[in-house]
């Protein structure tokens, strides 16, 4: 993880594309979120959906499991180049989460995160506070996630 200092707005974290099919919509949906339009292919063409679709909880996981994935490699990157590896965490949640799309099965999306915003913390004065906007875009170019989420970053040692 970069220090809150490297950090600009504008930086763009590609973090990675996931593919659902019919057996993980219907898997995650069985243990997380047992709607019938996630679980039952006949019930889900009969529902306002018209197909099994992913649940919007999935597709947030998807993206979680991706941005850990994208910064551990970052950090295993920085690690092996001699670099110093900043601290991050924890996060302090999402705001605007919004499901504009229903994700079908055969669907891919593309997960991006945009650095939207970056002030230094009143509380914990040795870090700062990263705001990064998601989406995710399946492969038509339809956006389907997007959620803005806070994250605590270290600064430098001599800029805390």
């Amino acid at each position: 993880m970069k220090y809150f200092e490297d950090i600009k707005i504008g930086d763009v974290l590609m973090t990675g594309t996931h593919a659902f099919n019919a057996d993980g919509i219907k898997s995650f949906a069985r243990r997380y979120d047992p709607q019938l339009f996630h679980v039952d292919e006949e019930e889900a063409a009969r529902s306002h959906f018209g197909a099994l679709c992913a649940s919007g909880w999935h597709t947030a996981s998807a993206w979680m499991r991706l941005y850990v994935d994208y910064r551990r490699a970052e950090s295993d990157a920085a690690r092996s180049r001699g670099e110093p590896i900043a601290a991050s965490g924890p996060a302090l949640g999402f705001r605007d989460l919004k499901w504009l799309k229903p994700v079908y099965a055969g669907d891919v999306i593309d997960y991006k995160s945009e650095v939207a915003e970056l002030r230094v913390s009143g509380s914990r004065p040795g870090f700062g506070l990263m705001t990064i906007r998601t989406t995710g875009i399946t492969q038509h170019g339809a956006t389907v996630i997007s959620f803005a989420s806070t994250t605590f970053v270290e600064r430098r040692p001599e800029n805390a």
